[in-house]
């Protein structure tokens, strides 16, 4: 079976969760991952338990199957010399240090490209690698609060709440493997000239609030915190059953007059406060009101099936256990075994009709591979 990266060498400089989840996604594309890490402390997420998995945290494990790994000292003459060898042989650097700190050890873009022309250099920052931004630290929560996301995350009214996940940084990760995956189609294309790929936290933050910075751009005016309703659509929401909360998703008009119909009140639909779309957002308060009124004649569960049937989009809201229960009985796969003594990964998100992503490895414990690595990058 080929696979679209056999044979390539990703060097993974990166720390954390963007750059190392960038560097995972294209180990299952086929590419040989080299983590390179601090002896004796590696990876900073090494140390981000409890809970505890394999040789390290679970956290770490999460963003580095698959990988080989080597401590290098970039202080030691030898280790750098081991270090730049495998730049120098590499198709793909990730890097996430801050901006100028390779450039003393000839690791930096532009040193490892005047010595390997091929390579992609992607670096992963915080505000980007120029002015001010260029020495402001990039850590996902800080992002997501100078980004705008916190002002558009709880409830109505209240203090402004993070995501519940590091989503910045998973942002970043794709757009770094997207960036990654062009520069090396324009390789291919451009007569074997490699580049230097930049993403930032901030960047890849502003491009992913789609409607709610459309918003802005339109009206002049920040969006603000909605709770679990949307700006722009009604009934899009959580809305109270007899037992707990279901999540009802409603596009369009037909859908409405659907549910209006499944929970026993079809004149809901041609009320004049709630007919179309814009009158439903504009009377939302009177909607919610009506609505939680009849669901509380059952339980979310039961109401979920109900209105699915009809056509409906709503559904319970599960926790991460019960969302990876229900992805099984629906055979999407969600996770993926990586060997004895670790626990199961989530698996790579996309089916391919040509190949399948690689059979992962389990996380590498701290230089796990660094005799065998030096030897192969001494031999050069």
């Amino acid at each position: 079976m080929i696979r679209p990266l056999d044979g390539m060498l990703v060097a993974d400089l990166s720390r954390v969760l963007a750059g190392p989840t960038a560097a995972v996604m294209l180990a299952d594309l086929g590419a040989r991952v080299v983590k390179v890490e601090r002896p004796g402390a590696g990876d900073d997420t090494r140390a981000w338990g409890p809970p505890w998995a394999g040789s390290s945290s679970a956290y770490f494990e999460s963003a580095n199957r698959s990988k080989q790994s080597i401590a290098l000292d970039f202080g030691d003459p030898d280790d750098l010399a081991t270090a730049r060898a495998l730049v120098d042989r590499a198709d793909v650097v990730i890097e996430n240090y801050r901006t100028g700190a390779l450039e003393r050890f000839g690791l930096d873009a532009v040193s490892v490209r005047a010595r390997n022309p091929r390579a992609v250099y992607c670096s992963i920052t915080g505000f980007g690698s120029t002015g001010e931004g260029a020495s402001m630290p990039g850590y996902d929560f800080l992002v997501q609060a100078l980004g705008g996301l916190m002002s558009i995350t709880g409830d109505a009214g209240g203090e402004p709440r993070k995501v519940g996940v590091a989503m910045v940084d998973l942002l970043a990760a794709n757009h770094a493997v997207m960036g990654v995956l062009a520069a090396l189609l324009h390789r291919e294309r451009a007569g074997g000239e490699g580049q230097h790929v930049e993403v930032s936290l901030m960047g890849s933050l502003l491009a992913s609030l789609a409607n709610q910075a459309s918003s802005y751009l339109t009206t002049g005016q920040s969006p603000r915190a909605l709770g679990n309703r949307h700006p722009s659509i009604a009934p899009y929401e959580t809305l109270r059953c007899r037992d707990g909360m279901l999540a009802v998703a409603v596009g369009n008009d037909a859908q409405f007059a659907a549910l209006c119909r499944e929970l026993g009140s079809p004149e809901l639909a041609s009320d004049p406060r709630f007919a179309t779309n814009p009158a439903r957002v504009a009377h939302r308060d009177q909607l919610e009101a009506a609505l939680e009124a009849l669901l509380a004649a059952d339980d979310a569960a039961a109401w979920a099936a109900r209105l699915l049937a009809v056509g409906v989009p709503a559904g319970t809201v599960n926790g991460i256990g019960e969302a990876l229960a229900l992805a099984r009985r629906l055979g999407l796969a969600p996770t993926v075994a990586v060997g004895e003594g670790h626990p199961e990964q989530l698996a790579h998100p996309v089916r391919y009709s040509a190949f399948a992503p690689v059979v992962p490895t389990a996380p590498p414990a701290l230089d796990e591979h660094g005799a065998a690595l030096r030897a192969w990058l001494a031999e050069g």
